[in-house]
């Protein structure tokens, strides 16, 4: 049997061509399925990314924002990676819906190594100062005892907040102990952390003489139940009628020492120290003579003024019911002279010769709606209208540079620009309508440290400001607020000034 070769190529090249052709249809399919999950990633990705809104997270002083799609705080801690320690506290809940509006806040507490009676107490707390802190740790101070932060004393009401928050505090108490001191027989008890019996009695303020004899010495390291016993040589000193008398005495008391030496006390006069007390080593004693003179002086009393409601007054009318009058008061001074200086001014008597009048002031609660044609023919409905100094500004000479974020922005959140002014919100309600003549509608919505009492400053763009001083009628327009929030007495500044001719 014969075979044609041209037969046998055109069977191998019909091979060849479809092997090729399935290889392009494998390709195409897999290149197909991979563009699939791209396109499917994507979408993924993108819906991910459409659910993230930044959440502000406050801890003590440091803000950050993240990015997260949990639905409550546990949830934004954990993006987050912020773990609460015990006594950490943290607003809103951890269960509470994740907040938009607000930051989550969280105070760390502090960590605390208490030392105290042999024993370290560990705490962590969120109080604010040290008295706090040892409150909460159930422990008792006594009188004296000394407390220590990181080796430095500080007082009970020390602030903790004025040490940064970044590692374990130590605290130490240091107790006080009883050293009872006889001093010429005369007996106290003293509480002292001092780690010697003369250091001790320095910070009790006794003072000790060349002569005076201490037992025990002075060196010996303080210990509870210690006696301290002080004998003293003792000296004085006198003034008295501008002379200086220097003796020594045996005498208990100042009166003794006066009468070795025939001073007399008379009528008020007395002595500094006072006379009964007990002489001490070097006492130095001033003997006061006392006059007295009685001074009998008037002075007028400021009337007070009540504001009463009054329905039938239109609002912004007054009327006096009553007017007030001044009263008098008189008092006789008592004037003490101690070694010829006054030293001494006091009331002895005071009483009420006229008593004042109140005054009595009626203010309108009525409000009346009236119409104001405007120039184009329009109408618009007021219910007040008030005599307003008027001025003008714009958000470059609202006192902020323009790098300032707040730039431009008014106290009620507006852009500052035409049509929104600054008043007082004791007489204009923020966001109330108004209308100024020469200047046209307006709303509320910005104040100023300038802008008090009936004042208004009208805002411009920076391109259009036109300056304003000058008294206008300023237009609350319809409708106005509840009563609860009416100003229904306004303050008189400033006010405005009439020309004489």
């Amino acid at each position: 049997m014969t075979t044609d070769p041209s037969s046998y190529f055109d069977y191998r090249y019909d091979v060849s061509v479809t092997r090729r052709n399935l290889r392009r249809a494998i390709f195409n399919a897999q290149t197909a399925l991979l563009v699939l999950t791209l396109v499917a990633l994507t979408a993924m990705g993108i819906g991910y990314i459409s659910t993230l809104r930044p959440i502000t997270l406050r801890i003590d002083r440091d803000t950050r924002t993240i990015l997260s799609n949990q639905k409550n705080v546990t949830g934004v801690l954990h993006d987050a990676a912020v773990t609460l320690l015990p006594r950490d506290t943290i607003f809103p809940a951890p269960a509470a819906p994740a907040p938009l509006d607000q930051p989550i806040e969280i105070h760390v507490a502090r960590a605390l190594h208490i030392h105290a009676d042999g024993a370290t107490i560990q705490r962590r707390t969120q109080a604010a100062t040290i008295s706090d802190a040892l409150r909460e740790a159930e422990l008792v101070l006594k009188p004296n005892d000394r407390i220590a932060i990181d080796g430095t004393f500080v007082e009970m009401s020390f602030a903790l907040a004025r040490i940064e928050n970044d590692h374990t505090l130590q605290i130490q108490v240091q107790r006080a102990i009883p050293l009872i001191v006889d001093d010429n027989g005369a007996r106290t008890t003293l509480y002292t952390t001092a780690p010697t019996l003369g250091e001790a009695l320095r910070q009790a303020g006794l003072t000790l003489y060349l002569g005076d004899t201490v037992s025990p010495d002075l060196g010996t390291p303080s210990a509870p139940g210690w006696e301290v016993h002080i004998r003293r040589s003792r000296a004085a000193t006198i003034s008295v009628d501008s002379k200086t008398i220097r003796t020594r005495t045996r005498s208990e008391t100042i009166a003794g020492l006066l009468a070795q030496e025939g001073i007399e006390l008379k009528d008020k006069d007395y002595t500094v120290p006072p006379a009964t007390q007990v002489v001490e080593d070097g006492a130095t004693i001033q003997v006061m003579r006392v006059r007295e003179e009685f001074l009998t002086d008037s002075e007028y009393i400021n009337y007070e003024t009540v504001w009463q409601a009054d329905p039938a007054l239109e609002i912004d009318q007054r009327q006096i019911t009553q007017a007030g009058a001044e009263g008098v008061k008189k008092r006789t001074t008592r004037v003490v002279y101690e070694n010829g200086r006054e030293t001494k001014r006091s009331v002895d008597r005071e009483w009420i010769e006229t008593p004042p009048t109140t005054q009595i002031i009626n203010y309108g609660t009525k409000i009346v709606k009236r119409e104001l044609t405007l120039p184009d023919g329009s109408i618009l409905t007021y219910w007040r209208k008030i005599r307003m100094l008027a001025t003008s500004y714009t958000a470059a000479t609202s006192g902020k540079a323009r790098s300032h974020p707040e730039f431009g922005i008014t106290a009620t959140g507006m852009r500052a620009g035409i049509g929104i002014v600054a008043v007082d919100p004791r007489v204009v309600n923020l966001r109330a309508r108004l209308y100024v003549p020469g200047y046209g509608a307006a709303i509320a919505g910005d104040t100023g440290g300038a802008i008090k009492g009936k004042r208004i400053d009208l805002g411009y763009d920076e391109w259009n400001l036109v300056l304003w001083y000058k008294w206008v009628d300023v237009y609350v327009l319809d409708p106005p607020p509840s009563y609860d929030r009416i100003h229904w007495v306004i303050p008189d500044t400033p006010k405005e000034r009439t020309t004489r001719h």
